[in-house]
C-alpha cells in the first residue's frame, strides 16, 4: 500500500510539473483510443518494454488531469514484421484512432505501409530508418533517423577524438545498421576521420573474434558500433578476452545493454553512445520523470522509455490544438494531426523545440558515457 501511495504522489508531482510547463489539462472531453506496438518478448524486448512503460506513464499522468483521456492497448510484435502487421490489424479491429509504434525498424516499415493505406496517424518512438516515413505523409518519427545518427556520430568523433584511428563493426544484413554505417562513413571521410578497419556481421554472428582482432591489429583507438546491444555485448566480451580496450562508441541501438540478462556491466564501463536523453540530467522534467519511472518500474529509464513518453505528450498537445473531439474517426484525426505536426514545435524529455519535416524530427543529439553502471552526460 505504501508503494502505491508513493507512486500516486510521484505521478501527481510530475503532472503538476508539466502543468507548470504549459502541459495543463485539456479542455476537451472524451476518450481517444491509443494503440502501441513493440517487442514485449524476444530479443528486442528491452526496447519494446521500455517504450511501453514510458507510454503507460504518460497516459496515467494525462488521464489524472481530467479532460481528454487515453485508452491504451499495447500489442507485442516480437520484433517480427508479420506479427507487427497482425498486431496492427488487431488494434484496428479494437477501434484504434492513433498509433504509437512500431518500436523497431523492420516491423515499423511494414506497419507504416498499413497506416498509410488506412490513413491512420502513427508516431514511432524509435524506428529510425528513412523507409519508415518515406512516401507516407501520416507517419512520423520521434527518434533521429539513421542518416542523422550516422552523420552526428562522425561529427562527434571528429570533434572529440580528432587524432583517433577508428574501426567500424556493422551488420550488413540489417537496414538499421547499414543505413547508419553508410552515412557515418561518408561524413567521416568528409571530415578526414581516419578509418583503419571495417568489419561486418549478420544477425546470426556470435563470434566476433575476427572483427575485433582486425580492429586491434589496426590499432584502432575508437570502435564505432552502429548495432544493437546484444551483438555489442558479445563484442565487448571478445575485446576483454584479448585485452583490447578502445573507446567503444554506439548509437541508440546500444541503449539497453545495461539491463541485458547475464551481461557483466563492468565490461561496458566507458562505452559512449549518442542519445537524445540522459537520465542524470538536472532539469526538473527529467528528474520528475526518472523518479516516477523508478517508482513504477523499479529501474532507471533509458531513451526508449523517454521516447515513448514524449510520443504520448506530443500527440496530446497536437490533438488539443485541433477542432476535433475524441469521437472523430481515425481518418479525420489523422488529417488533423498531420496539419499540427507539420507546423507545431514540441518540447519534451528528448529535445526542446522539436519540429518535423517529411515525418522526420529535428532535434539536437547529445552523448552519454557509461560510468559505474549508469549513463551520465559525456559533456
Amino acid at each position: 500500500m505504501k508503494k502505491i501511495v508513493s507512486l500516486v504522489l510521484v505521478l501527481v508531482m510530475v503532472a503538476s510539473l508539466f502543468a507548470a510547463c504549459g502541459k495543463s489539462g485539456s479542455s476537451k472531453t472524451g476518450t481517444l483510443k491509443l494503440g502501441f506496438i513493440g517487442p514485449l518478448t524476444g530479443g528486442a524486448a528491452v526496447y519494446g518494454n521500455a517504450a511501453k512503460n514510458g507510454v503507460e506513464l504518460a497516459v496515467k499522468e494525462i488521464n489524472a488531469k481530467g479532460g481528454l483521456q487515453f485508452e491504451l492497448n499495447a500489442q507485442d510484435d516480437e520484433h517480427d514484421a508479420e506479427k507487427s502487421v497482425n498486431a496492427y490489424n488487431n488494434l484496428m479491429d479494437w477501434g484504434m484512432q492513433v498509433l504509437v509504434g512500431s518500436v523497431t525498424t523492420t516491423p515499423c516499415v511494414a506497419v507504416s505501409a498499413e497506416c498509410f493505406n488506412d490513413r491512420t496517424f502513427a508516431l514511432t518512438p524509435s524506428a529510425s530508418s528513412p523507409d519508415v516515413t518515406k512516401g507516407k505523409d501520416n507517419v512520423y518519427q520521434l527518434c533521429f533517423n539513421d542518416p542523422n545518427q550516422g552523420k552526428a556520430s562522425a561529427q562527434y568523433i571528429s570533434e572529440h577524438f580528432p587524432d583517433a584511428k577508428v574501426a567500424i563493426i556493422y551488420n550488413n544484413g540489417d537496414a538499421y545498421s547499414t543505413g547508419i554505417y553508410e552515412t557515418f562513413k561518408a561524413e567521416a571521410e568528409a571530415l578526414n576521420v581516419n578509418i583503419v578497419s571495417t568489419g561486418t556481421c549478420t544477425d546470426e554472428t556470435s563470434d566476433f573474434s575476427v572483427q575485433v582482432g582486425d580492429a586491434q591489429k589496426a590499432k584502432a583507438d575508437v570502435v564505432f558500433l552502429p548495432i544493437y546491444y546484444t551483438p555489442a555485448s558479445l563484442i565487448l566480451n571478445q575485446a576483454n578476452s584479448i585485452g583490447y580496450a578502445p573507446t567503444f562508441f554506439g548509437v541508440d541501438g546500444m541503449d539497453g545493454i545495461l539491463t541485458l540478462k547475464g551481461f557483466d556491466t563492468s565490461l561496458a564501463e566507458g562505452v559512449m553512445l549518442l542519445t537524445p536523453f540522459a537520465a542524470d540530467a538536472e532539469d526538473e522534467a527529467t528528474k520528475a520523470f526518472v523518479a516516477a519511472y523508478q517508482e513504477a518500474y523499479g529501474e532507471i529509464p533509458n531513451q526508449f522509455a523517454a521516447d515513448g513518453y514524449d510520443c504520448v505528450y506530443a500527440i496530446y498537445e497536437a490533438f488539443n490544438k485541433t477542432d476535433l473531439d475524441p469521437s472523430a474517426s481515425s481518418v479525420d484525426i489523422c488529417e488533423a494531426l498531420i496539419e499540427q505536426f507539420n507546423t507545431m514545435s514540441f518540447s519534451g524529455l528528448t529535445g526542446a523545440n522539436m519540429t518535423w519535416k517529411d515525418g522526420m524530427v529535428d532535434k539536437a543529439p547529445a552523448a552519454v558515457v557509461i560510468k559505474g553502471g549508469v549513463y551520465v552526460a559525456a559533456d
